[in-house]
């Protein structure tokens, strides 16, 4: 059954948003709590997932850093039960060359990874990468094609209606798409727009256009709305028409 739930905070200039950082090796969660305080976030931490998910519930945090690899309840099943509950944005550490594990944790819904060892100054920029794109939209209109509506004000989409389960970056995604129809776009165009970033793994938008596919689409395996364009990347038609008739 849909529950109904309200958008998470922005963080605001004025107050500091609430990191909840979960791993399990107290050292990593020592200097990523100290860089993240420094740069003037509010830190919880927990070392593992139930003590995670009951930290979520007390306090809802602004965004999680969440260890891959915990004891007992792993971070792909953390990362879905905090989905459960509501929208939070999800940064997935991960150990170096686990590809597999990377897309398994964006299937899940993670906004962003961060391979281990890692720099905890590019963490804080990830964080404040996927924190900056939580904040209001500069433009707040309602956008509709194809059945489809964003209310970035609401942080609500629909399709045909129907209120659509969607994470923060696929949202993103989906309302970049319906304001820009026709116009091809290259993954790298799509990360530095949609995600704000000018590098990084391109198949964390690949990842992503499948999962909006999935949600969007009649057929997702014949997508007619998010299109691939061979050599380019992809482009939204909302004027399905001259497709409607195909098998």
């Amino acid at each position: 059954m849909h529950q109904s739930y309200e958008p998470p905070r922005p963080p605001a200039s004025e107050g500091a948003a609430r990191v909840l950082v979960v791993d399990d090796d107290p050292t990593v969660a020592e200097v990523v709590t100290g860089y993240l305080e420094r740069a003037g976030y509010t830190v919880d931490r927990a070392d593992d997932g139930p003590t995670a998910l009951a930290r979520a519930d007390a306090r809802r945090p602004d965004l999680v850093v969440l260890d891959l690899m915990l004891p007992g309840m792993d971070g792909l099943e953390v990362c879905r039960r905090i989905r459960a509950r509501g929208p939070v944005p999800v940064i997935m550490l991960t150990a170096r060359g686990d590809e597999d594990d990377r897309v398994l944790g964006l299937e899940v819904g993670a906004d962003d990874y961060v391979t281990k060892p890692f720099s905890p100054r590019e963490l804080v920029l990830r964080v404040e990468s996927v924190l900056r794109r939580v904040r209001p939209d500069s433009d707040r209109r309602p956008v509709s094609a194809a059945g489809l509506t964003v209310d970035p004000a609401a942080r609500r989409a629909t399709r045909d209606g129907t209120e659509l389960a969607l994470t923060l970056r696929e949202f993103d995604l989906l309302a970049f798409f319906l304001r820009h129809p026709g116009r091809a776009f290259s993954r790298e165009d799509l990360m530095r727009e949609v995600w704000g970033w000018e590098f990084g793994d391109l198949s964390t938008v690949t990842v992503h256009i499948r999962r909006l596919r999935g949600k969007v689409e009649a057929d997702p395996a014949r997508p007619h709305l998010i299109r691939t364009v061979w050599g380019v990347g992809y482009r939204f038609e909302p004027d399905t028409r001259a497709v409607a008739g195909e098998g």
